[in-house]
């Protein structure tokens, strides 16, 4: 072989090769595990969604089932009169602990089909009370905590999100898949199985 015909073989295998080198790189970083983790459960919910409210609760079975972290991103959509408020409300209780903060979603999806836009307040307040954290009348002077929730939303529309809840398996994979969407929750278990 002639060295032009070897350089020419090289560089095809490259630029054919670089498609499958980027595409890796080109995941997007919320769907990865937390630092430190192999796996995790990742979450975009609307806390008005009667199907997130019944999706919560498995979710969160899983991740203690399997020892994995859920990460849980706030997609309000915009059908919905109070999930937004309640996000800010939610994001609020996230700076004092994301413990707490995910306390609150479920509080608020164990109470959904009682809660209205004229007593979401009531709601927060009663969960504030009963936790001991005091709830300013202004939850957000400064619009820190909605810039948060459209920064989530923002991840949502770039994975071009259709509907919530939107549930994916991640991993740290590097070969292979490293995320599966969730389309059929019966089926969570066994795809945190395969993806370990």
């Amino acid at each position: 072989m002639t060295m032009n015909r070897i350089l020419v073989l090289f560089a095809l295998a490259f630029v054919l090769s670089a498609p499958f080198a980027s595409a890796e790189d080109a995941v997007n970083p919320a769907l990865r595990p937390p630092k430190g983790s192999q796996v995790a459960i990742v979450v975009f919910e609307d806390l008005q969604c009667p199907m997130c409210r019944r999706d919560a609760p498995l979710v969160q079975q899983a991740g203690k089932t399997y020892k994995i972290p859920v990460v849980r991103h706030d997609f309000p959509l915009p059908m919905h009169n109070w999930s937004y408020d309640a996000a800010v409300i939610a994001h609020y209780f996230d700076a004092h602990s994301k413990q707490l903060g995910y306390d609150f979603r479920d509080y608020i999806f164990a109470h959904q089909p009682e809660i209205f836009p004229t007593n979401l307040r009531q709601f927060a307040d009663k969960f504030a009370a009963d936790h001991r954290v005091d709830l300013p009348f202004v939850v957000d002077p400064q619009g820190k905590l909605a810039a948060e929730i459209n920064a989530e939303k923002e991840i949502g529309k770039s994975l071009k999100l259709e509907h919530t809840p939107t549930i994916y398996v991640v991993s740290n994979k590097t070969q292979g898949k490293s995320f599966v969407e969730i389309t059929d929750t019966s089926q969570l278990f066994q795809t945190i199985d395969a993806m370990k």
